[in-house]
């Protein structure tokens, strides 16, 4: 079945806020490891280094904060899929690892560090 216009236009706000978030973190000096990691439990938006440590990125892009915040959105399943994709990053050990969402606005990016 072919996407709709609604969910282009989705797919389409969600690339152009990962490559704002992908940015916005290089300033911060931030390494990139990996974009759009997917593993058999899900996908990862954005995977950076940090120091030494393996940082999980969750974006969720939102042209207005009207109805919820964007970490709203990052529910118990969400998280605990996060947690398996870490785990299948660190092939099986637990990483050093921590879970950021970065909320992209029309006019701004709020990065919620360790945010679960």
């Amino acid at each position: 079945m072919p996407d709709t216009q609604t969910d282009v236009h989705k797919k389409l706000l969600g690339k152009q806020g990962e490559k704002l978030a992908e940015q916005y973190l290089k300033k911060q000096g931030y390494k990139l490891l990996k974009r759009n990691y997917t593993t058999p439990y899900g996908e990862a938006d954005l995977v950076f280094l940090d120091g030494e440590e393996i940082v999980f990125v969750e974006v969720k892009t939102r042209t207005s904060a009207d109805f919820a915040t964007a970490k709203q959105a990052v529910n118990a399943d969400k998280q605990a899929k996060y947690r398996k994709i870490a785990l299948h990053y660190g092939k099986g050990a637990e990483p050093n690892a921590r879970f950021d969402v970065i909320e992209v606005y029309p006019e701004e990016i709020v990065h919620i560090m360790s945010a679960f």
